[in-house]
């Protein structure tokens, strides 16, 4: 796969996330895709990691991301960012995070490890 359509991948997984569009990361993910976070233990499968993103949606109002750094490399990319929100509160909140992400051969998410600080999480969980 081509640079192009990877970027094309990542620009669409993350307009996504910020519209809190589930239905289009769900046909964006392959449905073998694993998901693994730093502090969250265990991988999580497509439903599972699809509900995290569903809470995150739920205790937001906005979601912006700030792209950092994003590197291509054969069959996905990296990405480190600062993820902009507003919690249904009206804070605002900055949670920086880095994703490695790994594409399927038809251009589908197959594997996403996000590496982030997990105290960064706390205000969205007060």
């Amino acid at each position: 796969m081509s640079k192009d359509p990877i970027l094309e991948v990542a620009d669409r997984l993350f307009a996504a996330i910020e519209r809190g569009d589930i239905a289009a990361l769900t046909a964006m993910w392959a449905d073998d895709v694993m998901v693994w976070r730093q502090g969250g233990g265990r991988e999580r499968d497509k439903s599972r990691a699809l509900a995290v993103i569903e809470w995150l949606v739920d205790a937001t109002a906005r979601r912006r991301y700030e792209v950092l750094d994003r590197q291509v490399f054969d069959g996905g990319f990296v990405q480190q960012h600062l993820l902009h929100v507003t919690t249904a509160r009206g804070a605002e909140v900055a949670l920086r995070a880095c994703l490695v992400i790994k594409l399927s051969e038809h251009g589908l998410i197959r594997r996403i490890d996000e590496y982030l600080d997990p105290a960064e999480l706390n205000p969205l969980l007060a």
